[in-house]
């Protein structure tokens, strides 16, 4: 774990609230099914999370899990480039998530935006839990437990991860200064021979003296390089270098996703709250039926009205699924009455259609192989308490806990 890492670890998790829309696909999973091909990607269901909101009701919690995962495999999210796994499944986060708690003031908390945002929007829940408040901690433990330098988020969640840096920081600053740290730091220093020690401690003058942040990013870069250094001796320097001590957490960044542009059959989001969704496994009839029935332009009453798509909800749909030409044609086509609106919706519901057949597909395989998707989460599971394991290992050790 520490600071270095050669290879970029991401982590990402989902709350299991049921089986996922067009709307989770087109906002999360394409982009995890990318990550997968670039990083070392930790994606998990995030049950422990889903209590926070849905702690009345948790029954549903667990039927939603395996749903959730066959819709993820059915998307091209794959066991062998990444580790899935469950949450609860690795309780190291929940010591993580207590450890931290320790040094983390109540202010921080409450700040978060989304703590009172959700305590408005979701007024008919009681949400005035110590669970509530501190889940933007267990989110941080989730984080920073696996080292993960990157975190896909939406806008929304830029703030969370912002809250992840900030207790990483705090934490090394906190227990990163073994007792002689100074002396070891200086130690590894002349380990790097004369010309490199040099240029180091030059760097590091620029950097803390003058706050020269290129000055940090090349010293950074002159560490990656050393052959000779041990870990805990590059992680020294590392610490060193920003001021603090030994990195023992990773601050990470947030890897902004695009935002999700896919609309609902309403225009507003696709959201299950809207009841406007189309699932990954919705039956083919049932597609064409939702998006037949999908409502236009009010103006266009008569076939023989024109339409103004801009207002048209089915729009925003080929904005999603059409390419030049077919929303050209729609467009003229509407605009002059040329077509109709089923004209219109029937290039939306090919495309989708399309779209979803290889998912389901592949969704039927899992479905009938229950005990593939169990093996898949059991040793993503297992793989990822390893890793876990060995950063709580460093987080005791750090805080004076490991009894040996």
């Amino acid at each position: 774990m520490g600071g270095i890492h050669t290879n970029s670890r991401v982590l990402s998790g989902m709350r299991p609230t049921g089986r996922l829309h067009l709307g989770h696909y087109h906002g999360v999973l394409k982009n995890w099914v990318k990550l997968q091909q670039e990083f070392e990607c930790f994606f998990f269901v995030a049950d422990w999370h889903a209590l926070t909101t849905h702690y009345e009701d948790s029954h549903i919690i667990a039927d939603s899990v395996w749903d959730m995962v066959i819709d993820w495999l059915a998307a091209g999210v794959n066991p062998g480039l990444a580790q899935l796994f469950i949450q609860s499944q690795v309780p190291e986060h929940a010591e993580l998530h207590l450890l931290l708690s320790m040094v983390t003031p109540l202010g921080w908390l409450e700040r978060v935006p989304s703590y009172k945002d959700q305590q408005d929007k979701l007024r008919e829940r009681d949400l005035a839990t110590y669970g509530f408040l501190g889940y933007p901690l267990l989110q941080s433990a989730d984080i920073l437990i696996y080292g993960a330098d990157k975190v896909p988020v939406g806008e929304d969640q830029v703030a969370h991860v912002e809250l992840t840096r900030e207790i990483a920081r705090r934490f090394n600053h906190l227990f990163g200064r073994e007792p002689g740290f100074e002396a070891a730091a200086e130690a590894a220093i002349k380990k790097m021979g004369k010309k490199n020690a040099r240029l180091y401690r030059e760097l590091l003058k620029r950097y803390q003296q003058q706050g020269d942040h290129e000055a940090l990013g090349v010293a950074q870069a002159l560490l990656a390089e050393q052959q000779n250094l041990a870990i805990t001796d590059l992680e020294r320097l590392l610490g060193y270098l920003e001021g603090g001590g030994r990195v023992i957490l990773t601050e990470p960044e947030a890897l902004l996703t695009p935002a999700s542009k896919m609309p609902g059959l309403d225009g507003q989001k696709m959201s299950k709250s809207y009841n406007n969704t189309i699932t990954l496994r919705e039956a083919p009839d049932n597609v064409r039926e939702k998006l037949r029935t999908m409502p236009t332009d009010p103006a266009r009453v008569r076939r023989t009205d024109p339409g103004n798509p801009d207002i048209c909800p089915v729009w925003q749909l080929h904005q999603v699924y059409s390419g030049d030409e077919v929303k050209g044609i729609v467009r003229e086509g509407c605009t002059t009455a040329g077509i109709g609106c089923l004209d219109c919706k029937q290039y939306i519901v090919d495309s989708v259609l399309q779209e979803l057949e290889p998912i389901q597909e592949r969704a039927r395989e899992f479905e009938q192989d229950p005990g593939r998707v169990r093996a898949i989460i059991s040793e993503g599971s297992a793989a990822a308490r390893d890793v876990a394991r060995k950063s709580l290992e460093e987080v005791r050790q750090a805080m004076g806990l490991s009894y040996r």
